[in-house]
């Protein structure tokens, strides 16, 4: 298994994994939905905005994830993980994980202080993450108890003050 951050002539089969991989657990309109929401994170999104990075196997994408940039008003170098997918084939045998430690080292490299997702607690407790303030989230959540956060080396999450605002491909309550 290799990681590595995504090609551009990557964007399709990505987008098909995110596709398929939604579809499959969630139905096809969530599967349309993530989907769509990938393709706007690559092509729209400025790269400085934003992370990806895929997992392969004998050449082929088997999970992929995106992490990218949450603003505050105060001065904090924040991401949003999301979203992550591992092909139905191949789930169970820790490449999520994989991929969230993977980005997780690049983040912290680019001086990354603090990190969110939106998800299931079960899952990204093993990665690190504890509950996170509402207020550090730039939408209303449908479900906040899947707010999840963590501050990455020596910062804490108090210092985080401000409005929080998402990329764009993120500005539609409907992933919230």
């Amino acid at each position: 298994m290799q990681l590595s951050e995504f090609e551009t002539h990557q964007a399709a089969e990505i987008q098909a994994l995110f596709d398929r991989t939604f579809a499959d657990a969630e139905g096809p309109a969530e599967g349309e939905l993530v989907g769509g929401l990938v393709r706007k994170l690559m092509a729209d999104t400025a790269p400085r905005d934003r992370l990806g990075f895929v997992a392969l196997e004998k050449g082929r994408v088997v999970g992929g994830i995106f992490f990218s940039r949450l603003t505050f008003d105060s001065p904090v170098e924040a991401f949003l993980l999301s979203p992550v997918a591992v092909h139905p084939d191949h789930q169970g045998r820790g490449i999520g994980q994989r991929l969230i430690r993977f980005g997780l080292e690049r983040l912290e490299a680019r001086g990354v202080t603090h990190l969110f997702t939106f998800g299931d607690p079960a899952f990204y407790s093993r990665v690190g993450f504890m509950p996170a303030p509402e207020s550090t989230a730039p939408f209303r959540l449908t479900q906040p108890e899947g707010w999840l956060g963590q501050a990455l080396e020596g910062h804490e999450m108090a210092s985080l003050a401000g409005v929080p605002r998402c990329v764009a491909a993120f500005d539609d309550p409907a992933y919230w």
